[in-house]
């Protein structure tokens, strides 16, 4: 006899909804409607289904559809009020909902819209309509969190937990808000009440890897989502969110790829591509992307000052550098970021740009504990040093960079090679010129060897450059600072100042142009005269 074989109990939608599994309860429910459309009931499960399934577009229709029946719920006007607000149309959404029953959700969804709108006079109207309700002050927090008011957000959140310990998704708000913050360990150990109870969390694991980002680096960042990976086959990794922070992690791989289709969704994919083409140094790119964002946050006024900045020293255009030291300006003496990392940065960014480099130091030197390694960092200080006149710390950051960009440059050269001189080592500048390429910037270099080494009294070396560059243009200056600066060395070798070996390339440089010109000709006579009278071997 065969064993009765029982039949697979099909689940119904209270087993659905509780396990939160919205695709299985809308394919239960449109198997329904098939059987009866006008089901009012069926229809309303459905669309809320939809909605937070995310398919706010056919939530949409059948609360279209539902107001097309005889004597509509008025409600559904707020609940299509919100699927239009979660497309992204906002002035659609206020519409609608104001067509609907005054209720508390209608005036979270119009509080929301104003948000969106950057419209003031509506935000703290519906504002003052907000009860102390939960759903109402986590409403009200999320709008501190989105005007970048984190503590304002923090406090609420921390507030509703005291009240609602059972309510763990709170922790991962206030995680959110301490990472913004810039409170990574203390976001980690709030975050990880969440985690303990949904390890597989989408959004709690990439807010984690988030912080190890900022913490640690990239790396370590993507260590975390490959938890995620393995929970979900690699479905999660799909998610826009993630694809764009491991663009981020990744330092910019596959950014052209990934980030111009989010555009502003995430809204930090925008900086990160702007960022992106900075980094590749495709200025005119990243002017296009950012000229016509009016910034709301720090990161926002902080990008454009700093593309404003490129795009002045690339075009030489004194409106952009002024725009730039606005934007710098506004971030580094708000009372937001007046005391924080970023914010000391950008009032240094200021003056730097107004070559007030005393301020510059004043708030480089109060956060350079945080920087002791930070190759932008240290060129910043070590240019600010050298344009105040100290020379030998100048010298002691500009030597330290690794950063092979920053040391090709002809800036950090010219910078360098002034250093040297002026703390007595002009040979280590004449060796930067001779490890460059012929070119504008070698002259432009010889130049100021020249020139520096004459007025600190290295004349060797300056009559190295002078005759260098009188041979590259036989101008009368060029010739006349090579006879000081050749006069000078014989001082220096009559004062044991110099070594007497130098006077043979002094004679040798003197003597290219002494057949035609009288002058030199005597000078080049009384070296000749001191050399054998002091048995110095000059050729």
């Amino acid at each position: 006899m065969q064993a009765k074989v029982d039949k697979p109990k099909i689940p119904d939608l209270e087993e659905f909804m509780t396990r939160r599994d919205y695709l299985g309860a809308i394919a239960l429910l449109q198997f329904k409607r098939h059987a009866n459309r006008h089901d009012v009931k069926n229809l309303e499960f459905l669309a809320y289904c939809h909605f937070h399934y995310g398919e706010h577009d056919k939530a949409l229709t059948i609360y279209r559809d539902l107001l097309g029946f005889e004597d509509p719920d008025p409600l559904y006007f707020v609940y299509a009020a919100a699927c239009y607000y979660y497309m992204g149309s906002y002035k659609e959404a206020e519409d609608v909902a104001l067509q609907g029953p005054r209720c508390a959700l209608q005036t979270r969804i119009l509080f929301h819209c104003a948000q969106k709108q950057a419209n003031d006079d509506k935000l703290m109207q519906y504002h003052g309509q907000l009860s102390d309700s939960i759903e109402d002050q986590l409403s009200l927090a999320s709008i501190h969190y989105v005007r970048s008011h984190f503590q304002e957000a923090t406090d609420i959140y921390k507030r509703l937990l005291l009240e609602h310990r059972d309510y763990l998704a709170l922790n991962v708000y206030v995680a959110l808000c301490y990472c913004k913050l810039d409170y990574y360990d203390v976001s980690l150990e709030i975050l990880g009440v969440y985690l303990a109870a949904h390890a597989d969390s989408a959004l709690a694991v990439n807010l984690k890897a988030c912080n190890h980002f900022r913490i640690h680096n990239g790396k370590a960042a993507e260590n975390d989502l490959r938890s995620l990976a393995e929970v979900s086959n690699g479905t999660y990794l799909e998610n826009d969110l993630i694809r764009h922070n491991l663009v981020v992690f990744r330092g910019g791989e596959n950014a052209l790829q990934i980030l111009p289709p989010l555009r502003d969704v995430p809204p930090e994919a925008r900086l990160n591509l702007v960022i992106h083409h900075l980094r590749h140094n495709d200025v005119s790119e990243a002017f296009n992307l950012i000229k016509d964002m009016e910034p709301s946050t720090p990161p926002e006024y902080i990008l454009k000052a700093v593309v404003h900045a490129c795009v002045a020293q690339v075009r030489d255009s004194a409106e952009h550098l002024k725009q730039a030291q606005q934007y710098y300006q506004l971030v580094g003496a708000s009372a937001s970021e007046c005391d924080t990392i970023p914010g000391r940065q950008c009032m240094a960014s200021c003056f730097f740009l107004l070559k007030q480099f005393e301020d510059v130091l004043v708030f480089l030197t109060s956060i350079e504990q945080y920087f002791m390694n930070d190759d932008d960092y240290g060129w910043n200080y070590g240019i600010a040093k050298a344009a105040t006149g100290k020379y030998k710390e100048a010298e002691e950051k500009l030597a330290g960079l690794q950063n092979e960009k920053y040391r090709s440059e002809f800036c950090y050269l010219s910078w360098l090679a002034r250093c040297y001189i002026m703390n007595g080592k002009a040979r280590l500048a004449w060796e930067l010129y001779l490890r460059m390429e012929t070119g504008d910037d070698s002259y432009q270099l010889l130049q100021l060897i020249a020139n520096d080494c004459y007025k600190m009294g290295a004349f060797f070396y300056a009559a190295k450059a002078f005759d260098v560059l009188e041979r590259l243009d036989p101008a009368p200056e060029f010739l006349d600072g090579k006879k000081g600066a050749c006069i000078g060395t014989f001082q220096m070798i009559i004062a044991n100042k110099e070594h007497k070996d130098s006077l043979r390339d002094v004679v040798a440089m003197l003597r290219n142009n002494s057949s035609s010109n009288q002058q030199l000709e005597a000078i080049v006579n009384v070296m000749k005269k001191w050399a054998k009278t002091n048995n110095v071997k000059i050729g």
